[in-house]
């Protein structure tokens, strides 16, 4: 210990101030005995030495080889320029032309909460400017070494805290079938894009639904893998437990072929310990091998408590079962399952991600191994009256929420993340007798844009949008929302929006949730559908 006091440096800015302010933090305040106080000074500058010779450190980045792939004219996306509102946040070119892969021809975009190096994130929000990434995020990489184009971020809700469209502080996204209704979110811009056939795949990043919400609302394919399947080194996080990373696309092809680029794990991400190695899937052969297409004996389950939840419309409700009892005529065997805990699946999720997720926006997550993104960390941090102001008020929510329960509940998180097992364990068990789960990916489809007023009235338009989809992320079941039907909306009996059916299957049975999906969309055209009004589809 004395050699470690020797190297404080005379210049440490360590007081007694210092010790008993950090003290006081604690509970209801504690402080150090008057004649240790001396001795917790050195200790504490001790520390604060270690951090600033650390500190001082260059970063250890991800390698990118930006000469293999350069970034060609990234572009911030004006309002001049916009599409589908307000889709975009860059538009810029990444590419090999020489890969001929899975996804050579295939133009990807990203949330914009995925780095790209050498293009600024601007994560929906004016708390901070937007900041510039040294490094791909591991999905990235491998999109371009599948042979895909990358061709943009996409306009994210705000800190991709949201499942409606118009929190960004950047502009409002547009559903792609109908202006003046939500896109949902949070992976709105990219949603509304692959909806309205600009792109041909996006990936996304789901904590409570933000793919499969939005992609249901726009009328795409989206996959929430199951948890670790894919590395999310190199994105945004809000909380490391619910934090899934996945494609969407127009079709259920699309996306497996997606999937087999970005899956495996990289070496990097601790959620991915237990993934296969990279480019060693093959979800989208599976899909294209003859004997995909005979359902018989394939068991689905329609989970009754997710067509009970409160939030879902009746004609909902129908729309989803009717499209689920279609799998009779492929072959499949269909009935009715219930798991009762299903019922507890929000609540769980709620206290968990409420926690977890206001340590994040407060930079208190530990215990991860991963890519850390330090400057994203510093350009956030410290909170300040103006940053909270400007926050959306679902951000402002899980951080009152977070603090809150940390402070009236001291031990309820333990007890979710106990909860997430018991939920987890409930669907496994129905799941050892049936390859898949239908549920209503959401309880409605598509509302009007909310207005940016009062928190709850703000907030209102959206609520309920997670009931059946917020669950898996804890328990990290995969998940996916297939385009269905159609519906008229609330409001328009003229306007009819996308209807989504959500597909779960077991922990690392991705293949068998695509296949439900594909052998659908090959047997059934739900843009068909679509209800004539006025003489036009």
């Amino acid at each position: 210990m004395s050699v470690l006091f020797t190297t404080i440096s005379e210049k440490n800015p360590v007081t007694v101030n210092d010790v008993c302010s950090a003290l006081a933090k604690v509970g209801g305040g504690v402080k150090p005995r008057a004649e240790d106080e001396a001795d917790f000074v050195k200790l504490l500058a001790a520390c604060h030495d270690c951090a600033a010779s650390i500190d001082a450190l260059p970063d250890y980045d991800v390698p990118t080889d930006g000469k293999r792939f350069p970034r060609k004219n990234v572009h911030r996306v004006q309002p001049s320029e916009q599409v589908l509102g307000a889709a975009w946040a860059h538009t810029f070119s990444i590419k090999d032309d020489f890969i001929q892969g899975p996804l050579s021809g295939k133009t990807v975009c990203l949330k914009d909460c995925i780095c790209v190096a050498g293009v600024p994130q601007i994560l929906g929000t004016e708390i901070i400017e937007p900041w510039e990434p040294t490094s791909d995020a591991t999905v990235v990489t491998r999109t371009l070494e599948a042979g895909g184009e990358i061709v943009g971020t996409a306009n994210c809700e705000n800190w991709c805290q949201s499942t409606s469209s118009f929190s960004s502080a950047h502009g409002t996204v547009e559903n792609p079938h109908a202006a003046g209704y939500s896109a949902g979110g949070s992976t709105s811009g990219a949603s509304a894009l692959v909806g309205a056939g600009l792109v041909d795949i996006a990936i996304g990043a789901d904590q409570g639904g933000s793919i499969r919400v939005p992609a249901a609302l726009c009328g795409c394919v989206g996959l929430k893998p199951t948890f670790g399947l894919v590395p999310y080194t190199g994105i945004a996080s809000n909380d490391a437990i619910n934090d899934h990373a996945g494609p969407l696309a127009s079709n259920t092809m699309d996306t497996a072929l997606c999937l087999d680029a970005i899956s495996g794990y990289d070496g990097i991400d601790d959620r991915c310990f237990g993934a296969p190695k990279p480019s060693s899937t093959t979800f989208a052969a599976d899909l294209a091998a003859p004997s995909a297409a005979d359902l018989r004996g394939f068991r689905i389950g329609i989970l009754k408590e997710a067509f009970e939840q409160a939030t879902v419309e009746p004609r909902m409700k129908t729309a989803v079962l009717s499209a689920a009892n279609r799998f009779k005529e492929l072959g499949a065997t269909v009935a009715e399952v219930s798991v009762p805990d299903h019922n507890l699946g929000t609540a769980i999720w709620t206290i968990q991600q409420r926690i977890a997720g206001s340590l994040s926006l407060l930079g208190h997550t530990t215990g991860r191994r991963g890519q850390g993104l330090p400057a994203l960390h510093a350009a956030r941090l410290p909170w300040t009256q103006e940053k909270f102001d400007k926050c959306f008020p679902t951000t402002q929510n899980t951080m009152l929420n977070g603090l809150y329960l940390m402070e009236r509940f001291p031990s309820i998180y333990a007890k979710t993340l106990n909860l997430i097992r018991r939920l987890t364990d409930s669907y496994d068990r129905v799941l050892k007798d049936y390859d898949v789960l239908i549920l209503p990916t959401t309880p409605f489809v598509a509302p009007r844009h909310g207005t940016l007023t009062t928190p709850i009235a703000t907030i209102e338009p959206t609520v309920g949008l997670t009931c059946n989809t917020a669950m898996f992320d804890a328990t990290g079941h995969p998940a996916l929302t297939l385009p269905v039907g159609w519906l008229s909306a609330k409001d328009n009996k003229d306007i009819y929006l996308p209807v989504g059916m959500q597909v779960i299957g077991g922990m690392w049975e991705d293949g068998k949730v695509l296949r439900a999906a594909y052998v659908w969309e090959q047997s059934f055209d739900w843009k068909a559908m679509k209800p004539v009004v006025n003489g036009m589809h």
